[in-house]
């Protein structure tokens, strides 16, 4: 328990005895969860449907992260990439790294930790009955998959009123949320996918994502364009959108650093003055963020 001086006031040592308790037993700690079930989205991205062993933590929305942990390798920022009945929260995940391989190599029934949700959010509440663009970059899509599942619905029912979804993957292979795209689009979402190599049987666009910016009619002046992937990726389509019209204040782009506490303390995730972890990782694509772009990861 900690000591109180006896020159600090009550209520610095409440505030501090707050802050003590928060840093040991608040989110630095993780929630026990089970893995319901494991996906294969393509050959090395797994979605991971989790499921609370006890309190489930705090509802995520669009674009915020948990960090997940596994147990006896260590932990890593997951984006969420979907909540459902019960508690449940989807994790897409990438295996990248020792976390993440393990966490990609987790079987039904066993245990991993989570804490959060953490971050600043893509904001689409703000975008029912409004127009939207979303460009993502292959994994990237994991971060926006919650937030274009809302938008694809009826404006009424919170959705944009006219949404188009953008998505860039290396090879016909490493597109993701097959199932979600096809649903997207009976919908009514304008969903469009190139690829930077492909054979023969692959009937779409060949390119760059920005490409299919020429092939989609969007107001320029009336859009908020979502865009997430590789740095270069978004560098090159936060231009392309500015070049197309769109002011940077109405590109919103999620970025990522080594991110480790979640909480802003540690300061790992610094990008410039900003701690994406709490500052981010959603921003946006105004001021000084174009600058930062160029600044390599720690």
């Amino acid at each position: 328990m900690a000591m109180t001086s006896p020159a600090e006031a009550p209520s610095q040592a409440l505030a501090r005895a707050e802050l003590e308790a928060q840093l040991h037993y608040g989110p630095l700690v993780p929630e026990p969860y089970r893995v319901a079930a494991a996906r294969h989205e393509t050959e090395d991205v797994v979605t991971l449907t989790l499921e609370p062993l006890d309190a489930p933590v705090a509802d995520a929305l669009p674009g915020q992260f948990n960090m997940l942990t596994a147990f006896g390798v260590g932990e890593a920022a997951i984006s969420v990439s979907g909540t459902e009945d019960g508690g449940r929260i989807d994790h897409t995940v990438r295996a990248v790294g020792q976390v993440s391989r393990a966490l990609c190599s987790s079987r039904p029934g066993s245990v991993v930790g989570v804490r959060g949700p953490f971050g600043t959010h893509w904001g689409v509440d703000e975008l029912a009955g409004k127009d939207a663009l979303v460009i993502a970059g292959g994994i990237g899509l994991a971060p926006l998959r919650m937030g274009v599942s809302q938008l694809a619905a009826d404006p009424a029912s919170g959705g944009a009123r006219h949404l188009v979804v953008l998505i860039g993957a290396r090879t016909p292979n490493q597109i993701v949320f097959a199932e979600d795209l096809r649903r997207w689009r009976d919908l009514g979402t304008d969903v469009e996918v190139t690829v930077d190599a492909a054979g023969p049987e692959w009937g779409g666009p060949v390119g760059v994502v920005t490409g299919l910016l020429d092939t989609v009619a969007f107001d320029p002046a009336g859009t908020v364009a979502l865009v997430c992937g590789p740095e270069v990726m978004i560098r090159f389509s936060a231009r392309a959108l500015v070049d197309r019209g769109v002011s940077p204040e109405r590109i919103r782009i999620s970025l990522e650093r080594n991110m480790q506490c979640g909480v802003g303390l540690c300061g790992h995730c610094q990008l410039g003055p900003l701690l994406l972890c709490r500052d981010g990782p959603v921003v946006d694509y105004a001021g000084a963020v174009p600058q930062l772009l160029v600044q390599h990861e720690r």
